[in-house]
């Protein structure tokens, strides 16, 4: 694990991309701060209050960018960030439909003041349908597209974690396709409106298992299939000191191995794909995981071929030896966090700057950004700023 400084001498494969964050919650700061981490300059703007003093450091989706805390309920706020949207080359949002329009920021109007703009739009369930109005949370979205009900087991409820539906399929799939809109923009010098929605984008996660099962390779129910739990040779294992390991031998040759370094020699186990034999299987890898500590499974499979590795806590990962050999997990202001990702051979990405505290850099940003100490002062007056 490494600990990272403010400054950095590279700069990222994006430096020179500008970008506005009309900051929200969940997908909306993932998304920005994966355009943070790879160089972009990207401008938080945040509503008008503090939290608690030092509390800024532990929002790792804020890290990398400066924050500028304005009222967009006074009259003229619009405007100022109008004048912002000019000099931008993205906008990212993550209301509700319509919000924007009603602030006088919606697309039609930021696209006249910059043609070229990408307007990112972040959402549930999207701009519209029957359901683009609700409220709903991660767990909503990616219940209505399937991918929630592949997940879990069969004798139990699907557990919930907004990995699926805010990052995967939300704050990833924006991210795709705002680049995707600025690399076409760059050629037509025209921007447009990317909307993500994340049902769209957990339905699209899914495309794998929607394929297997119109070929009749995935039966349409829970700890059925190959990679839900069903197979022996795809699951987690309980050791004997309450710890998990986790076992992928898909392919024949790595389900070799993972027999030979486990010494099992049960002539069962040589009808891999029996499925009418998983079960008994099952039974009999869980009394063998069970019978000895995690530490003693990892001497024996980790690292070799058995497609094997300890499932590993929040304070486990970051210590352990290949995580800390590619430096996965960094420390920012005495915060333990994930790195930024993927890795660049010629342009690595800055070391990410600590989450600045709401409003911390208004004037900074307005003097950047070609906004003069009198409209400022101005600014200030109105209770915008």
């Amino acid at each position: 694990m490494m600990a990272v400084g403010e400054e950095d001498s590279m700069s990222g494969p994006l430096k020179g991309l500008k970008i506005i964050e009309m900051v929200g919650i969940g997908p909306g700061p993932f998304c920005s701060m994966m355009f943070a981490d790879m160089g972009a300059e990207v401008i938080r703007i945040d509503r008008p209050g503090r939290g608690e003093p030092g509390s800024a450091r532990f929002d790792v989706l804020a890290r990398g960018r400066r924050s500028l805390a304005l009222d967009l309920k006074k009259p003229g706020a619009a405007d100022l960030v109008l004048d912002l949207v000019e000099q931008a080359d993205v906008l990212i949002e993550g209301f509700r439909p319509g919000v924007m329009e009603k602030m006088g920021l919606g697309p039609e109007v930021c696209l006249r003041r910059r043609p070229s703009l990408v307007f990112g739009r972040m959402t549930g369930w999207g701009q519209f349908g029957p359901l683009s109005s609700a409220a709903g949370h991660d767990l909503n979205y990616i219940a209505l597209t399937g991918a929630l009900h592949g997940i879990g087991r069969a004798d139990g409820p699907p557990p919930p974690l907004n990995y699926v539906g805010d990052f995967g399929g939300g704050a990833m799939m924006l991210a795709f396709g705002i680049l995707a809109a600025v690399y076409e923009s760059r050629a037509s010098g025209q921007g447009q409106v990317v909307d993500a929605a994340m049902t769209d984008g957990a339905a699209l996660l899914s495309a794998m298992m929607y394929g297997m099962k119109a070929a009749g390779a995935w039966r349409n129910e829970r700890s059925a299939n190959l990679l839900d739990g069903a197979a022996p040779y795809y699951d987690t294992y309980q050791c004997a000191d309450g710890k998990f390991v986790a076992v992928g031998a898909i392919e024949p040759q790595f389900y070799a191995e993972l027999l030979k370094r486990a010494e099992i020699d049960d002539p069962e186990f040589e009808a891999q794909n029996d499925r009418q034999r998983w079960p008994s299987l099952k039974t009999k890898l869980t009394r063998l995981f069970a019978s000895q500590p995690r530490d003693y499974w990892c001497e024996r499979l980790e690292g070799s071929d058995a497609c094997f590795a300890p499932v590993l806590d929040w304070e486990e990962a970051p210590q352990h030896p290949h995580n800390r050999a590619r430096h996965t997990f960094i420390t920012v202001d005495g915060v333990v966090q994930p790195a930024p990702a993927p890795r660049f051979s010629r342009t690595p990405p800055p070391a990410p700057r600590a989450p600045s505290a709401r409003g911390q850099d208004s004037e900074a940003v307005l003097s950047d950004w070609g906004i003069d100490e009198t409209r400022q002062a101005g600014l200030r007056e109105s209770g915008i700023l």
